[in-house]
């Protein structure tokens, strides 16, 4: 008969697996709280970069693109109204003040040349015509007053002659009284006469002086009328460059419209634009230089515009000393601006982990150079090769300066 055999061990049959699976989890956290709660990275050390920390001299300094342009610049602007017919200068050419660039065509002002030119004529004719017929009518009035003057003449003698015959009773009362009234109708004809001639003559003097004063309005309004025929001719107000001319053969221009511009070559300033993170650094007076043609020149700030646009401000600088030969406007060229003097700092190579951590921490490789860890520290100035680090980080270590993009949210980086 069989015996019946019993395990030596039940509990541990009846609960071995959670038991295990228990303590399995127990090891585990013990393992992570021992190592801090700290996630880690695998990475190739052949797809990261790593730079040493060093101490020396930080030249605060910042590398901007800059544009030549003119000191001065001058718009060209129309001042009629019309189509252009021709174009006299390409922008780039070199004009003189006075030089025609563009010529314009405006047939309703060519109307308007000959309705003035014939107004004109007109108001002369007639103001001619009015001068001879006025001559006329005086020369007749003078005409009549040597008639009348000579006709008192003889009607005083004849009226003397009749007072003498009368006095003498050899002539009837009746033709001496006659004789002298035809001889005071006489006066009384030339008196009136010689105030008419000085009516004639004053009001003559009043109408031809209104009548030339208009016709000299009217020459005055032909002159105008074409000086802006003239000023279909755009012409350049200043010897220079002609740039940025916009016209085009058949294009309407309005009065008053920008068509170029002309830039004056007597100096040069180079229009910067730098971002906003060095807004409260950058003011007049500042020091730069630049290179061309194997040569160095040096620059100054000028003017900083106030406004910031997408994350950048401008300023202008001007060229110090000589200018480089053969310069030409709208010509870029790279300027290192100098914002402070020389120090010594601690200081790691810029690289892509500021994009990451914002320069607030970075990955520090241990002296074994297995892992780095997780450090936070602090970057003051920047220049385009260096960040300088006020705290965090020492002499002689090494740093992760490449993208951290792919540890996410590591705390140690394995070193593969």
């Amino acid at each position: 008969m069989d015996k019946e055999i019993k395990p030596r061990y039940p509990l541990l049959k009846k609960y071995g697996l959670p038991v295990g699976m228990a303590v399995l989890l127990a090891v585990v956290a013990i393992w992570a709280i021992a190592k801090g709660g700290t996630s880690s990275y695998k990475a190739d050390t052949s797809a990261i970069i790593i730079d040493d920390v060093t101490f020396g001299a930080f030249n605060d300094y910042v590398r901007i693109n800059g544009r030549v342009e003119t000191g001065v610049v001058v718009q060209v602007s129309a001042l009629e109204t019309g189509l252009v017919e021709r174009k006299w200068a390409e922008e780039g050419a070199m004009v003189k003040a006075g030089d025609i660039i563009l010529t314009l065509r405006n047939p309703n002002l060519q109307q308007q040349i000959l309705d003035s030119e014939s107004q004109l004529a007109e108001k002369q004719n007639m103001l001619r015509d009015t001068e001879i017929a006025m001559e006329k009518e005086r020369l007749q009035v003078k005409q009549n007053l040597l008639s009348t003057r000579t006709d008192l003449t003889r009607k005083r003698r004849l009226m003397q002659q009749q007072q003498t015959l009368y006095a003498e009773n050899l002539t009837p009362r009746e033709e001496y009284l006659k004789a002298e009234e035809d001889y005071k109708l006489a006066l009384e004809s030339l008196n009136l006469l010689e105030e008419r001639l000085r009516q004639d003559s004053l009001y003559r003097c009043v109408q031809v002086g209104m009548m030339r004063e208009s016709l000299r309005n009217m020459q005055e309004n032909f002159t105008l009328v074409r000086q802006r025929a003239d000023n279909l001719n755009i012409r350049a107000s200043h010897s220079g460059q002609l740039g940025s001319l916009t016209a085009e053969l058949g294009q309407s221009i309005a009065a008053g419209q920008q068509v170029g511009q002309i830039n004056i070559l007597d100096n040069y300033k180079i229009a910067v634009t730098i971002d906003e993170h060095y807004i409260d650094r950058v003011s007049s007076g500042l020091k730069g230089r630049f290179e061309r043609q194997g040569a160095t020149y040096g620059v100054a700030v000028s003017k900083v515009y106030p406004e910031v646009a997408q994350g950048a401000f401008k300023a202008d600088l001007v060229i110090i000393g000589a200018i480089p030969d053969n310069i030409r406007v709208g010509q870029t060229c790279a300027i290192e601006l100098q914002l402070g003097e020389p120090s010594q700092c601690v200081m790691v190579p810029r690289g892509s982990f500021f994009q990451t951590s914002g320069g607030h921490w970075v990955y520090v490789v241990d002296p074994d150079g297995k892992s780095a860890t997780k450090r936070p520290i602090k970057i003051g100035r920047q220049n385009p090769r260096y960040y300088e680090v006020i705290e965090g980080l020492s002499r002689g270590e090494k740093i992760i300066t490449s993208s951290y993009a792919n540890f996410g949210e590591a705390d140690r980086i394995i070193l593969d």
